[in-house]
C-alpha cells in the first residue's frame, strides 16, 4: 500500500512539473498553454517517466522531444505573422510522401477544329507525365544548453532557444521562395523591366507607370487578372510612399498585412526580395552577395502553377544527464518544405535600373 501511495505521488508530482514545462513552451511558441501542458502530460504517460522529476527549469531532453516537434510543427503551419504573400500560394502539404511530391506534367491540350468536313478524325494522344518534386531539407547546427545555464538563469532558455530555431528557418524559408518565384531572365513569358523614375542613391526610383508596363505585358501574356501578386522590396517600398501621394494615403493593411491593391496586383512588401544585374537584368544566384552592378527587385507572379508544400519535421535532442564531460543539453531541426512554379511563366520582376 505505501509502495502504490509512494508511486501515485510521483505521478502526480512529474505530471505537473511536466505539466508546467508544456504550458510555457506552449506559450512561448503562441500555442494555447493548456494544449502544451496536455501534450507534455501525455508524453510522460506514454514514455513511462513517472519515477521522478526533471529540476526546476530544466525540460528532459528525452520526455519531451515529442512535444518540442509538435510544437514545432504547429508555429510553422499556423503561425499568423507569416508573410502575408507567402499565405496566398497554395499549399500541398497533404500529397507529400516521404518528403517528395508527385504532380502530372500536362503533354499538351486537343486541336481544335473549326467547320471540318474531313471524317474520320484524326486521333489525338496526349502525352502526360510524371513530375516528382523532392522537397528541399533545412537543418539548424546543434545548440548546446549547460545545466548550470538552466539552473542560474531566470528564464526558460530552452522554449528561447525553440523559438530562434523556427524564426531562422522561417526566414530562410521565405527568403529562398520569393527567389524561387522570380523568373531567371527577362523572356516572353517572364518579363523583368527596369524602373524609370527619378534618380534616388544611385538608382532610378520605381513609379506607378512602372507598375502599368509589367501589367500590360502580363495581360499580353495572357495571364489571369485574378491572383496576380506584387511583392515590393523595401527600395521600392520608399520609392512610392515618397512621390506617390495616392499610394501612401492608402499604404498598408495593419489587419492583413497587405499594401492597398494597385492595377489588379495583391501588393506586399518583403526585405528579402533577390537582386538581379540591373543592366543583363539577370537574376543573381541565391545567396549570391550583390555586386556594384546588381540592384534589389520587386517580384511579381501569378498564383497560377505556384506552390508550396511542407514534409517531415524532426526535432534532435540530447540530455545532459547523458553527456557527464559537459553536462550539456543539445537540440536541433530538421525540416523538409519547398516552394516553387510549376512551369516557368506567369512571373515577372521589376528591377531598380542604374542612375
Amino acid at each position: 500500500m505505501r509502495k502504490f501511495l509512494f508511486a501515485l505521488l510521483g505521478l502526480i508530482c512529474t505530471l505537473s512539473v511536466n505539466g508546467v514545462v508544456g504550458a510555457v513552451v506552449g506559450m512561448s511558441l503562441g500555442a494555447q498553454p493548456l494544449y502544451g501542458a496536455l501534450a507534455a502530460g501525455g508524453v510522460s504517460v506514454v514514455a513511462g517517466t513517472f519515477g521522478g522529476m526533471a529540476p526546476v527549469g530544466v525540460l528532459r531532453a528525452g520526455l519531451l522531444t515529442e512535444v518540442w516537434t509538435g510544437q514545432m510543427i504547429k508555429a510553422f503551419r499556423t503561425d499568423p505573422a507569416e508573410m502575408g504573400w507567402y499565405n496566398r500560394i497554395r499549399s500541398y502539404d497533404q500529397y507529400v510522401n516521404n518528403d517528395v511530391i508527385h504532380f502530372v506534367q500536362i503533354g499538351g491540350d486537343p486541336t481544335v477544329l473549326v467547320n471540318n468536313t474531313t471524317y474520320p478524325l484524326d486521333i489525338e494522344t496526349l502525352e502526360d507525365a510524371d513530375k516528382a518534386i523532392s522537397l528541399d531539407k533545412y537543418q539548424t547546427r546543434p545548440t548546446q544548453i549547460t545545466d548550470d545555464e538552466l539552473y542560474a538563469l531566470s528564464y526558460d532558455k530552452k522554449a528561447s532557444v525553440i523559438e530562434r530555431h523556427k524564426e531562422v528557418m522561417k526566414e530562410k524559408i521565405y527568403s529562398r521562395a520569393i527567389h524561387a518565384l522570380a523568373p531567371g531572365e527577362n523572356k516572353d513569358a517572364t518579363p523583368v523591366i527596369a524602373t524609370t523614375g527619378t534618380a534616388v542613391d544611385g538608382r532610378k526610383a520605381m513609379t506607378r507607370s512602372d507598375v502599368i508596363r509589367l501589367k500590360k505585358l502580363f495581360d499580353k501574356n495572357k495571364v489571369p487578372k485574378a491572383d496576380r501578386i506584387l511583392v515590393l522590396c523595401g527600395d521600392h517600398i520608399a520609392d512610392m510612399l515618397e512621390n506617390d501621394q495616392k499610394f501612401a494615403q492608402q499604404y498598408y493593411n495593419y489587419e492583413t498585412g497587405k499594401v492597398a491593391k494597385l492595377y489588379g496586383f495583391e501588393v506586399y512588401e518583403y526585405d528579402d526580395c533577390p537582386y538581379y544585374n540591373a543592366t543583363a537584368l539577370t537574376k543573381l544566384a541565391y545567396g549570391a552577395a550583390p555586386g556594384t552592378t546588381d540592384t534589389q527587385a520587386s517580384v511579381a507572379f501569378s498564383l497560377n502553377g505556384k506552390m508550396k508544400a511542407n514534409g517531415s519535421m524532426t526535432a534532435y535532442a540530447s540530455e545532459a544527464k547523458t553527456d557527464p564531460k559537459n553536462q550539456a543539453n543539445l537540440l536541433n531541426y530538421k525540416v523538409y518544405s519547398i516552394c516553387l512554379p510549376l512551369a516557368e511563366r506567369a512571373m515577372g520582376a521589376i528591377v531598380s535600373a542604374k542612375a
